[in-house]
């Protein structure tokens, strides 16, 4: 039988750091991806070179260097449909994450187990932490349908990781253009898209890594509370294709109390205005504002917290009194 043809995208800028490791983890695999596409967003440093470095040893990658510098997600969109009109899956890599030297051939198992998978992911090493867990280990197909309803009700069940966890079927990919909206999250978006007409496959080994720095978009918007705006974003985009009515108001009654107490914490901890600017615009963009009295109300909770419970609070915010 012929293998099937595997692409593997990395759309990168400024990532001359870790994108050697970054090609080397895909050179480094046991199954023999067909291409591999770099595409360089206008980088002002040394990824250029690294990239067409390895292309000159290796035929089947290719850098395309855009001319002028796409919004993230534009060239995110950009770099997948580059891949060839053959390829059945596609492999996302971001330039500073890795994966591991059976990442492929695993995953390409699992995908070609059952024609109804769309996406495939795996457990994942992020930083020092194994994440993605949730899945019973005797399971490697579930109902798309299901791990979204999961993952929508109950806020800690997460098993797509980042693009880099995944493996995705191409036609798909094709299909749902663009494959990504504009947003930051629009990757965890993408998911629940995919999964509305597929399912979900997963393996029971690490086989990726998503690495942490202080350069990382993830660090970047960490700090502004992305996870609880992201999260929030999501439901409100997506929830009601997989919820029903009293579903729905429910994990948005939970999402908003989860992020009134986080705004409630910045409150106490005295944050600039231009972090309450970020929120209210968020906000907005989702068709809603800010409730200052719930703002203030969680602030005096948590004070309340701290006088029956200090060493809680001055383990989590040390400094903050």
């Amino acid at each position: 039988m012929t293998e099937p043809f595997v692409s593997v995208v990395t759309p990168v800028y400024n990532g001359e750091k870790f994108l050697a490791e970054a090609i080397e983890s895909v050179l480094a695999q046991t199954y023999p991806f067909s291409e591999y596409i770099i595409v360089d967003n206008g980088s002002s440093d040394q990824t250029g070179e690294i990239a067409q470095h390895y292309a000159a040893q290796d035929e089947r990658i290719r850098v395309i260097h855009n001319q002028e510098i796409l919004p993230i997600m534009d060239n995110w969109n950009f770099a997948i449909q580059q891949i060839s009109e053959l390829s059945k899956y596609c492999k996302v890599l971001h330039a500073d994450d890795l994966i591991f030297p059976e990442c492929l051939a695993l995953m390409l198992e699992v995908a070609e187990y059952h024609s109804t998978i769309g996406i495939v992911s795996s457990y994942s090493l992020k930083g020092n932490q194994v994440v993605n867990d949730g899945i019973p280990y005797s399971r490697k197909l579930i109902s798309g349908r299901d791990v979204c309803r999961r993952s929508l009700i109950n806020g800690s069940f997460y098993v797509f990781g980042s693009p880099s966890s995944l493996l995705l079927r191409s036609d798909i990919i094709r299909r749902l253009e663009p494959f990504y909206s504009s947003h930051i999250f629009a990757d965890v978006e993408a998911c629940y898209r995919v999964l509305q007409e597929s399912d979900f496959g997963f393996i029971h080994q690490v086989l990726t890594f998503t690495r942490l720095h202080a350069d990382s978009q993830t660090s970047a918007i960490e700090d502004f509370g992305m996870s609880v705006l992201g999260k929030l974003l999501v439901l409100k985009k997506i929830g009601t294709v997989y919820l029903n009515r009293q579903e729905y108001k429910n994990c948005m009654d939970k999402r908003l109390n989860i992020y009134y107490k986080f705004l409630g914490k910045n409150l106490l901890l005295r944050r600039e205005k231009d972090f309450w600017n970020y929120q209210e615009d968020w906000l907005s963009d989702l068709g809603l504002s800010i409730d200052r009295k719930r703002i203030l109300i969680s602030a005096l909770n948590l004070l309340l917290t701290n006088m029956t419970r200090p060493g809680k609070w001055r383990k989590v915010y040390p400094g903050s009194f």
